[in-house]
Protein backbone atom coordinates (compact mmCIF):
# COMPACT_ATOMS: atom_id res chain seq x y z
CA UNK A 1 0.00 0.00 0.00
CA UNK A 2 1.44 3.32 -0.74
CA UNK A 3 2.08 5.20 2.32
CA UNK A 4 1.80 9.06 0.22
CA UNK A 5 -0.50 10.50 2.96
CA UNK A 6 1.61 8.77 5.96
CA UNK A 7 4.52 11.14 4.47
CA UNK A 8 2.54 14.00 3.82
CA UNK A 9 3.50 15.76 7.32
CA UNK A 10 7.13 15.14 6.20
CA UNK A 11 6.59 17.42 3.46
CA UNK A 12 5.33 20.30 4.99
CA UNK A 13 7.18 20.20 8.13
CA UNK A 14 11.33 18.55 7.13
CA UNK A 15 13.38 18.03 10.17
CA UNK A 16 17.13 17.53 10.76
CA UNK A 17 18.48 16.63 14.46
CA UNK A 18 18.81 20.54 14.78
CA UNK A 19 15.19 20.93 14.79
CA UNK A 20 13.22 22.31 11.81
CA UNK A 21 14.75 23.45 8.42
CA UNK A 22 12.97 24.66 5.31
CA UNK A 23 14.09 22.14 1.90
CA UNK A 24 15.66 24.75 -0.40
CA UNK A 25 17.42 22.31 -3.06
CA UNK A 26 15.63 18.86 -2.92
CA UNK A 27 12.32 18.55 -1.50
CA UNK A 28 12.13 14.99 -2.42
CA UNK A 29 14.26 13.72 0.22
CA UNK A 30 14.89 14.82 3.74
CA UNK A 31 17.63 14.41 6.41
CA UNK A 32 16.24 13.69 9.89
CA UNK A 33 18.16 12.16 12.95
CA UNK A 34 16.92 10.67 16.49
CA UNK A 35 16.96 12.89 19.21
CA UNK A 36 15.03 10.64 21.90
CA UNK A 37 12.48 7.85 21.10
CA UNK A 38 9.61 8.32 24.09
CA UNK A 39 7.72 5.59 25.45
CA UNK A 40 4.22 6.64 27.45
CA UNK A 41 4.03 2.50 29.43
CA UNK A 42 0.82 1.60 31.65
CA UNK A 43 1.37 -0.99 34.15
CA UNK A 44 -1.59 -2.55 35.60
CA UNK A 45 -1.82 -5.50 38.27
CA UNK A 46 -4.62 -8.73 37.45
CA UNK A 47 -7.52 -6.55 37.95
CA UNK A 48 -6.60 -3.62 36.39
CA UNK A 49 -5.51 -1.50 39.19
CA UNK A 50 -2.10 1.06 37.95
CA UNK A 51 0.76 0.13 39.42
CA UNK A 52 3.05 3.26 40.83
CA UNK A 53 5.93 3.57 42.77
CA UNK A 54 8.51 2.23 39.61
CA UNK A 55 11.83 3.00 39.21
CA UNK A 56 13.69 3.12 35.83
CA UNK A 57 15.71 0.17 37.28
CA UNK A 58 12.59 -1.91 37.09
CA UNK A 59 11.98 -1.48 33.40
CA UNK A 60 13.74 -2.88 30.39
CA UNK A 61 13.75 -1.65 26.85
CA UNK A 62 15.26 -3.12 23.59
CA UNK A 63 14.85 -1.99 19.94
CA UNK A 64 14.97 -4.68 17.59
CA UNK A 65 16.46 -6.95 20.60
CA UNK A 66 19.12 -4.33 20.95
CA UNK A 67 19.06 -3.25 24.57
CA UNK A 68 18.42 0.59 25.10
CA UNK A 69 19.12 2.80 27.81
CA UNK A 70 16.81 5.06 29.34
CA UNK A 71 17.81 8.61 29.46
CA UNK A 72 15.13 10.14 31.16
CA UNK A 73 12.00 8.77 33.12
CA UNK A 74 8.82 10.29 34.60
CA UNK A 75 6.06 9.20 36.62
CA UNK A 76 2.63 10.59 35.92
CA UNK A 77 2.88 14.20 36.47
CA UNK A 78 5.95 14.56 38.61
CA UNK A 79 9.05 16.15 37.42
CA UNK A 80 10.79 14.54 34.61
CA UNK A 81 14.44 12.82 35.91
CA UNK A 82 17.48 13.28 33.43
CA UNK A 83 19.63 9.67 33.96
CA UNK A 84 22.06 9.99 31.60
CA UNK A 85 24.16 13.62 30.73
CA UNK A 86 25.36 12.83 27.00
CA UNK A 87 23.89 10.41 24.65
CA UNK A 88 25.56 7.85 22.71
CA UNK A 89 27.06 9.26 19.83
CA UNK A 90 26.75 5.92 17.33
CA UNK A 91 22.58 6.86 17.95
CA UNK A 92 22.02 9.95 15.85
CA UNK A 93 22.60 7.74 12.70
CA UNK A 94 19.89 8.92 9.72
CA UNK A 95 16.74 8.01 11.25
CA UNK A 96 13.52 9.61 11.88
CA UNK A 97 13.44 12.13 14.77
CA UNK A 98 10.39 10.96 16.70
CA UNK A 99 10.80 13.63 18.84
CA UNK A 100 10.28 16.12 16.49
CA UNK A 101 12.18 18.98 18.54
CA UNK A 102 15.59 20.68 18.13
CA UNK A 103 18.77 18.66 19.87
CA UNK A 104 18.43 18.26 23.54
CA UNK A 105 20.70 21.11 25.17
CA UNK A 106 22.36 18.80 28.17
CA UNK A 107 22.21 21.49 30.83
CA UNK A 108 18.44 21.99 30.10
CA UNK A 109 17.34 18.97 29.47
CA UNK A 110 15.00 18.11 32.57
CA UNK A 111 13.60 20.94 31.49
CA UNK A 112 12.47 19.97 27.78
CA UNK A 113 9.68 17.48 28.78
CA UNK A 114 6.83 19.27 31.06
CA UNK A 115 5.30 17.00 33.57
CA UNK A 116 1.79 16.10 32.27
CA UNK A 117 0.41 16.18 28.81
CA UNK A 118 -0.39 17.95 25.93
CA UNK A 119 -4.36 16.67 24.97
CA UNK A 120 -5.86 17.02 21.59
CA UNK A 121 -9.82 16.36 21.63
CA UNK A 122 -10.84 15.28 18.28
CA UNK A 123 -14.68 15.71 18.52
CA UNK A 124 -17.12 13.83 15.74
CA UNK A 125 -19.68 16.63 15.07
CA UNK A 126 -20.58 15.00 11.71
CA UNK A 127 -24.53 13.95 10.93
CA UNK A 128 -23.65 11.18 13.03
CA UNK A 129 -24.31 13.25 15.59
CA UNK A 130 -27.28 14.53 15.40
CA UNK A 131 -28.64 12.24 18.43
CA UNK A 132 -27.18 13.07 21.38
CA UNK A 133 -25.08 15.89 20.72
CA UNK A 134 -25.47 17.40 23.34
CA UNK A 135 -24.51 14.98 26.00
CA UNK A 136 -21.26 14.49 24.02
CA UNK A 137 -20.36 18.07 24.57
CA UNK A 138 -21.52 17.95 28.24
CA UNK A 139 -18.81 14.93 28.29
CA UNK A 140 -16.35 16.62 27.00
CA UNK A 141 -16.69 19.92 28.56
CA UNK A 142 -16.62 17.46 32.05
CA UNK A 143 -13.35 16.15 30.80
CA UNK A 144 -11.95 19.12 29.82
CA UNK A 145 -12.30 20.58 33.60
CA UNK A 146 -10.98 17.42 35.07
CA UNK A 147 -7.44 17.36 33.64
CA UNK A 148 -5.59 18.53 36.05
CA UNK A 149 -2.31 18.13 35.42
CA UNK A 150 -1.99 18.34 31.98
CA UNK A 151 -0.38 20.92 30.26
CA UNK A 152 -2.34 22.24 27.66
CA UNK A 153 -5.16 20.93 26.11
CA UNK A 154 -6.79 21.51 22.16
CA UNK A 155 -10.44 21.25 20.63
CA UNK A 156 -10.62 20.16 17.40
CA UNK A 157 -13.93 18.91 15.20
CA UNK A 158 -14.18 17.06 12.64
CA UNK A 159 -16.86 15.75 9.81
CA UNK A 160 -15.90 16.33 6.43
CA UNK A 161 -12.94 18.71 7.11
CA UNK A 162 -11.09 19.15 10.31
CA UNK A 163 -11.63 22.88 12.57
CA UNK A 164 -9.32 23.71 14.81
CA UNK A 165 -12.34 24.97 17.38
CA UNK A 166 -9.38 25.57 20.55
CA UNK A 167 -6.08 25.64 19.56
CA UNK A 168 -3.41 24.13 21.71
CA UNK A 169 -4.00 26.21 25.33
CA UNK A 170 -3.69 26.29 29.06
CA UNK A 171 -6.26 28.45 29.47
CA UNK A 172 -9.97 25.56 30.30
CA UNK A 173 -12.11 28.07 29.61
CA UNK A 174 -11.24 29.13 25.69
CA UNK A 175 -11.53 24.99 25.09
CA UNK A 176 -14.80 24.96 26.93
CA UNK A 177 -15.98 28.15 24.91
CA UNK A 178 -15.11 25.74 21.63
CA UNK A 179 -17.19 22.96 23.12
CA UNK A 180 -20.45 25.05 22.63
CA UNK A 181 -19.89 26.48 19.79
CA UNK A 182 -19.35 23.35 17.89
CA UNK A 183 -22.73 22.29 15.24
CA UNK A 184 -23.50 18.85 14.23
CA UNK A 185 -23.71 18.16 10.19
CA UNK A 186 -21.91 16.52 7.12
CA UNK A 187 -20.08 13.35 6.23
CA UNK A 188 -17.57 12.01 8.55
CA UNK A 189 -13.92 11.74 7.38
CA UNK A 190 -12.47 10.57 10.26
CA UNK A 191 -9.12 9.33 9.57
CA UNK A 192 -8.33 12.29 7.08
CA UNK A 193 -8.72 14.70 10.35
CA UNK A 194 -7.13 12.06 12.56
CA UNK A 195 -3.94 12.43 10.30
CA UNK A 196 -3.87 16.31 10.55
CA UNK A 197 -4.02 16.02 13.97
CA UNK A 198 -1.50 13.44 14.77
CA UNK A 199 0.88 15.68 12.42
CA UNK A 200 0.03 18.55 14.92
CA UNK A 201 0.92 16.82 17.80
CA UNK A 202 4.15 15.70 15.97
CA UNK A 203 5.22 18.29 16.79
CA UNK A 204 5.50 18.64 20.44
CA UNK A 205 7.64 17.23 22.73
CA UNK A 206 6.94 14.91 26.18
CA UNK A 207 3.62 13.08 26.47
CA UNK A 208 0.92 13.93 23.90
CA UNK A 209 -2.15 12.32 23.08
CA UNK A 210 -5.10 12.28 20.71
CA UNK A 211 -8.78 11.62 22.49
CA UNK A 212 -11.27 10.67 19.66
CA UNK A 213 -15.02 10.59 20.06
CA UNK A 214 -16.74 9.07 17.27
CA UNK A 215 -20.56 8.70 17.24
CA UNK A 216 -20.43 6.11 13.48
CA UNK A 217 -17.92 5.29 11.04
CA UNK A 218 -15.94 7.34 8.72
CA UNK A 219 -17.82 7.44 4.98
CA UNK A 220 -15.55 10.41 3.84
CA UNK A 221 -11.75 9.88 4.18
CA UNK A 222 -9.01 9.39 1.23
CA UNK A 223 -6.66 7.87 3.72
CA UNK A 224 -6.16 4.75 4.89
CA UNK A 225 -6.70 3.92 9.15
CA UNK A 226 -3.28 1.75 8.77
CA UNK A 227 -1.58 4.80 7.61
CA UNK A 228 -2.89 7.01 10.66
CA UNK A 229 -1.93 4.64 13.02
CA UNK A 230 1.49 3.91 12.07
CA UNK A 231 2.11 7.67 12.15
CA UNK A 232 1.00 8.08 15.35
CA UNK A 233 3.37 5.26 16.85
CA UNK A 234 6.31 6.73 14.57
CA UNK A 235 5.86 10.00 16.41
CA UNK A 236 5.12 8.72 19.87
CA UNK A 237 1.67 10.04 20.02
CA UNK A 238 -0.97 8.02 22.20
CA UNK A 239 -4.94 7.83 20.36
CA UNK A 240 -7.43 6.72 22.41
CA UNK A 241 -11.50 6.20 21.12
CA UNK A 242 -14.40 6.73 22.51
CA UNK A 243 -17.06 5.25 20.49
CA UNK A 244 -21.39 5.14 20.55
CA UNK A 245 -23.01 1.75 20.20
CA UNK A 246 -24.13 3.18 16.88
CA UNK A 247 -20.25 2.90 15.96
CA UNK A 248 -19.76 -0.51 17.87
CA UNK A 249 -22.92 -1.20 15.22
CA UNK A 250 -20.13 -1.53 12.71
CA UNK A 251 -17.78 -4.73 12.95
CA UNK A 252 -15.26 -2.66 10.71
CA UNK A 253 -15.24 0.38 12.73
CA UNK A 254 -15.15 -1.49 15.81
CA UNK A 255 -11.89 -3.79 14.77
CA UNK A 256 -10.48 -0.57 13.45
CA UNK A 257 -10.88 1.42 16.42
CA UNK A 258 -9.64 -1.01 18.42
CA UNK A 259 -6.24 -1.70 16.63
CA UNK A 260 -5.57 1.59 16.19
CA UNK A 261 -5.64 2.33 19.93
CA UNK A 262 -3.47 -0.50 21.02
CA UNK A 263 -0.71 -0.19 18.59
CA UNK A 264 -0.15 3.22 19.97
CA UNK A 265 -0.40 2.91 23.63
CA UNK A 266 -4.10 3.65 24.08
CA UNK A 267 -7.33 2.16 24.61
CA UNK A 268 -10.84 1.92 23.01
CA UNK A 269 -14.05 3.09 24.46
CA UNK A 270 -17.63 2.06 23.48
CA UNK A 271 -20.30 3.51 24.89
CA UNK A 272 -23.85 2.42 25.13
CA UNK A 273 -24.82 5.36 27.16
CA UNK A 274 -23.97 9.36 27.59
CA UNK A 275 -23.29 8.33 31.75
CA UNK A 276 -20.79 5.52 29.47
CA UNK A 277 -19.20 8.31 27.96
CA UNK A 278 -18.30 9.83 31.11
CA UNK A 279 -16.79 7.36 32.63
CA UNK A 280 -14.69 6.70 29.16
CA UNK A 281 -13.33 10.09 29.66
CA UNK A 282 -12.74 9.67 33.46
CA UNK A 283 -10.78 6.13 32.73
CA UNK A 284 -8.81 8.22 29.94
CA UNK A 285 -7.83 10.64 32.86
CA UNK A 286 -6.56 8.64 34.80
CA UNK A 287 -4.68 6.87 32.20
CA UNK A 288 -2.92 10.04 31.28
CA UNK A 289 -1.88 10.86 35.16
CA UNK A 290 -0.44 6.95 35.84
CA UNK A 291 1.78 6.73 32.96
CA UNK A 292 5.17 6.31 32.93
CA UNK A 293 7.23 8.10 30.52
CA UNK A 294 10.55 6.77 29.58
CA UNK A 295 12.91 7.97 26.46
CA UNK A 296 16.17 6.49 25.19
CA UNK A 297 18.52 7.44 22.94
CA UNK A 298 18.83 4.48 19.94
CA UNK A 299 21.80 2.64 20.26
CA UNK A 300 23.51 1.68 16.55
CA UNK A 301 21.07 0.22 14.08
CA UNK A 302 21.16 -1.17 10.73
CA UNK A 303 17.58 -1.80 10.14
CA UNK A 304 15.97 1.17 8.15
CA UNK A 305 12.33 0.49 8.28
CA UNK A 306 10.16 -0.54 11.27
CA UNK A 307 11.87 -0.89 14.35
CA UNK A 308 10.71 -3.04 17.31
CA UNK A 309 10.38 -1.56 20.93
CA UNK A 310 10.08 -3.98 23.69
CA UNK A 311 9.44 -3.02 27.28
CA UNK A 312 9.59 -5.57 29.81
CA UNK A 313 9.35 -5.14 33.91
CA UNK A 314 12.71 -6.53 35.60
CA UNK A 315 12.49 -8.79 38.41
CA UNK A 316 10.78 -11.95 39.51
CA UNK A 317 7.75 -9.89 41.55
CA UNK A 318 7.16 -7.92 38.93
CA UNK A 319 6.34 -10.13 36.29
CA UNK A 320 2.50 -10.48 37.32
CA UNK A 321 2.08 -7.11 36.03
CA UNK A 322 1.02 -6.02 32.72
CA UNK A 323 2.63 -3.12 30.26
CA UNK A 324 0.89 -1.19 27.45
CA UNK A 325 2.71 0.93 25.53
CA UNK A 326 3.30 1.03 21.24
CA UNK A 327 5.72 -2.02 19.79
CA UNK A 328 7.68 0.20 17.86
CA UNK A 329 8.27 3.01 14.89
CA UNK A 330 8.93 3.40 11.14
CA UNK A 331 12.01 5.25 10.06
CA UNK A 332 10.81 7.85 7.56
CA UNK A 333 13.53 9.17 5.72
CA UNK A 334 11.79 9.60 1.99
CA UNK A 335 8.68 11.71 0.73
CA UNK A 336 7.33 10.65 -2.25
CA UNK A 337 3.98 12.71 -4.15
CA UNK A 338 1.03 13.94 -1.60
CA UNK A 339 -2.69 13.35 -2.65
CA UNK A 340 -4.31 16.50 -2.26
CA UNK A 341 -5.49 16.37 1.34
CA UNK A 342 -5.62 20.35 2.75
CA UNK A 343 -2.65 21.10 5.25
CA UNK A 344 -2.53 23.85 8.00
CA UNK A 345 -0.31 26.29 8.10
CA UNK A 346 2.82 26.06 9.84
CA UNK A 347 1.34 28.55 12.61
CA UNK A 348 -2.16 26.95 12.82
CA UNK A 349 -1.46 25.32 15.81
CA UNK A 350 -0.17 27.55 18.96
CA UNK A 351 3.18 25.83 20.74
Amino acid sequence: MKRNLLLLWLITFPFCGGGFSTAQNDTSRIRVSVVLVQLNVAVTDGKGNYVSGLGPEDFSITEDKIPEKAATFEEGNEPTRRLIDVPPSSGHSSVQNVVSKPAVDQAKMPDLWAAGANVFILFDTSNYMYRGFVFAQDSIADFIRSLEGVSKVALYSYSRDLSRVASLTSDRSQALRGVRNTVAGDDAALYNSLLLTVKDAARLTGKKAIVVFSNGPDNASLVPPEDVAELAQSTGTIIYMISTQQAEDEPVSTAVFERMSKVTGGKAYFSKSWRDEKQAFSSIRDDLAHLYTLSYYPQANPNRGWRTITVKLVGRNLQKYHIRTRDGYRLLQQTQSADNLPLPAPDAVSQ
